[in-house]
């Protein structure tokens, strides 16, 4: 920990524009951050190319029965598990195929524990928990140096993970991980903060992994949650909506649809449309891999 200098991390660094903050108005702070968190933006887009790389390691790995499986401490934490926990609902995954793992545990999920982070043996550990050949690990670190991912991407690759790597810091070596993506969000709003832009900037890349890597995996089609299953009164009157929008039929014979279909939108909408019943339509999606659009032409 005492080669680490932090004083020169790209995130601890003291940003010029907002040394007057705590003489602003109320509505004076919101368009000074509304104009900073406009450079997260930027950030993400210009790190596509890597983002686009780091999909096609978590859609190889998961065609091939691997998991992906987020790791991070404090805010980085936090945001991989609010992307691992939003996938089942959006592409109906089992919850062990994306997973997430935080320094310090559930506990720190709702209360901080910054120490945990510091603990590289315990990242390791970790890992060797949860990591077999074949998977993709994704660590999050606003600031680069996080000991607890820093080890456990080195334990993923000693154990024949994929790794790819979510920062802040532009100055990460490409040696972190297969693929570094690097959001160069410059210094916060308030020093060393990293929920704010930087952890706008992480949000956003990691809502782009997962949404172009099943994308690409078959779990949409055109721009709509085919894969979705109506767990409640929204999600299944979107279903519904789903089954006579891409199904061409009326509301009744979507409700008969989502029934006779085991509650699978997509399942439902390939009956309708092939005139087919539901282990017929399942078989015609298992051929095509899951991919709708494959089975319907």
């Amino acid at each position: 920990m005492s080669r680490i200098r932090f004083d020169r991390l790209p995130t601890e660094r003291v940003n010029p524009e907002t040394g007057r903050l705590d003489r602003l108005s109320a509505t004076q702070i919101a368009r000074l951050m509304n104009r900073a968190d406009r450079r997260a933006v930027r950030a993400v887009g210009r790190a596509a190319p890597a983002i686009g790389r780091a999909v096609d390691l978590i859609v190889r790995a998961l065609s091939r029965r691997g998991r992906l499986i987020f790791v991070g401490a404090g805010t980085s934490g936090r945001l991989g598990v609010l992307e691992a926990a939003e996938c089942p609902p959006t592409f109906d995954t089992p919850p062990s195929l994306v997973q997430a793992v935080i320094a310090g545990g559930k506990r720190t999920v709702f209360r901080s524990s910054e120490g945990a982070e510091d603990s590289g043996p315990e990242g390791a550990r970790q890992i060797r928990k949860r990591v077999r050949p074949g998977d993709v690990v994704v660590g999050i670190a606003a600031s680069g140096v996080t000991p607890f991912v820093r080890a456990a991407l080195r334990e993923a690759r000693r154990r024949g993970a994929a790794t790819a790597l979510v920062t802040c810091n532009p100055q990460v070596p490409a040696s972190a991980a297969r693929v570094v993506i690097a959001l160069a969000v410059g210094p916060e709003v308030l020093t060393g903060s990293t929920r704010l832009k930087a952890g706008t900037a992480t949000k956003l890349a990691l809502n782009t992994l997962t949404t172009a890597s099943f994308a690409r995996l078959g779990k949409i089609y055109g721009n709509r949650m085919v894969d979705l299953r109506p767990r409640s009164a929204k999600l299944r009157a979107r279903a519904l909506r789903l089954i006579r929008q891409l199904g061409r039929v009326g509301p009744r014979e979507a409700e008969r649809l989502l029934k006779a279909s085991g509650a699978s939108a997509k399942t439902a909408i390939a009956m309708a449309r092939l005139g087919i019943d539901a282990p017929e339509a399942r078989k015609r999606l298992k051929q095509a891999a899951g991919f709708l659009r494959r089975a319907l032409e």
